[in-house]
C-alpha cells in the first residue's frame, strides 16, 4: 500500500497538533537537511532531546502512516 505526499502531510499535521516541537524536528531533519547538531540550535534544545523527539515522532509518524486507509 503507497502512502502519498497528502498522507504524510496529513500525519505531520497531526503530529504538530499532539507536540508541535516533534512535528519541527521532523520538518527541520527531512525537509531542510539539518542534522541534529543544527536543530539542536535551531530550536535551541539539547541534542539529546533532538534524537528523542526523532525517535518518538519517527515511530508516532510510522504508526499514523499504517493506520492510513
Amino acid at each position: 500500500q503507497t502512502k502519498t505526499v497528502l498522507d504524510v502531510d496529513e500525519a505531520l499535521e497531526r503530529l504538530a497538533r499532539f507536540d508541535s516541537r516533534k512535528a519541527q524536528v521532523v520538518e527541520l531533519k527531512y525537509f531542510g537537511g539539518l542534522n541534529q547538531d543544527e536543530i539542536a540550535e535551531v530550536l535551541k534544545i539539547s541534542i539529546v532531546t533532538v534524537r528523542r523527539d526523532w525517535l518518538f515522532a519517527r515511530a508516532w509518524l510510522y504508526t499514523e502512516l499504517q493506520n492510513v486507509a
